[in-house]
C-alpha cells in the first residue's frame, strides 16, 4: 500500500485552496544537523558515564544513527503537503480538521504544532517560516469564525 504525502480528501462544493505548506529542505537538513549534534553528545556521555574509555564510538554511532534516519525518511518528509482552505486545514492522506475546530496553533521547533478542541494534534513540520504558517493558520482560522483559538 503507498502512503500518499499529500491530501486525499476531496474538496466540498465552493472550496477551494488558498495556501499550501511544503517543508522547506534546508530547514529539514538543519534540523537533522542539530538532532544529530545532540546524539553524538548524548552517546558520548552514556559512554563516559558507564567507564567506556573509547567515548568517539558514541559520537559515530549518534551520527550514523541520525544519518541513516535522514537519508532514509527525506523523500516522504519533504513530499508531504499541508493545504489550507476557507474551511479546513488538509494534511497528508485523510487528514482534515475544520478551522473552528482549532484550539490551538504553537510552534515547535521549525514545525507547527495544531491541537483541535477533542485534543487531536497534527505536526506541519520543516516550515522555512514557522510564524508565516502559524499566522497563516490563525487569520484563516478567525476569518472561519473561530475566536477562542489560543497561539504561541
Amino acid at each position: 500500500m503507498m502512503h500518499e504525502m499529500t491530501p486525499t480528501t476531496p474538496l466540498e462544493p465552493g472550496e477551494e485552496v488558498v495556501h499550501s505548506f511544503h517543508p522547506d529542505r534546508a530547514t529539514y537538513w538543519r534540523d537533522h544537523a542539530w538532532l544529530a549534534a545532540f546524539a553524538m553528545a548524548l552517546g558520548m556521555i552514556v559512554l563516559w558515564i558507564m567507564g567506556n574509555p573509547f567515548l568517539w564510538t558514541g559520537a559515530v554511532g549518534g551520527l550514523a544513527a541520525v544519518a541513516v534516519r535522514a537519508f532514509y525518511v527525506a523523500s516522504d518528509e519533504m513530499a508531504a503537503r499541508w493545504d489550507l482552505t476557507e474551511f479546513r486545514l488538509l494534511g497528508p492522506q485523510t487528514r482534515a480538521v475544520r478551522l473552528d475546530e482549532i484550539a490551538r496553533v504553537r510552534g515547535l521547533g521549525s514545525a507547527v504544532q495544531v491541537v483541535t478542541r477533542t485534543g487531536d494534534k497534527h505536526l506541519i513540520k520543516y516550515q522555512a517560516d514557522r510564524a508565516d504558517t502559524e499566522r497563516r493558520i490563525a487569520r484563516a482560522a478567525a476569518a472561519a469564525g473561530n475566536t477562542a483559538m489560543e497561539t504561541s
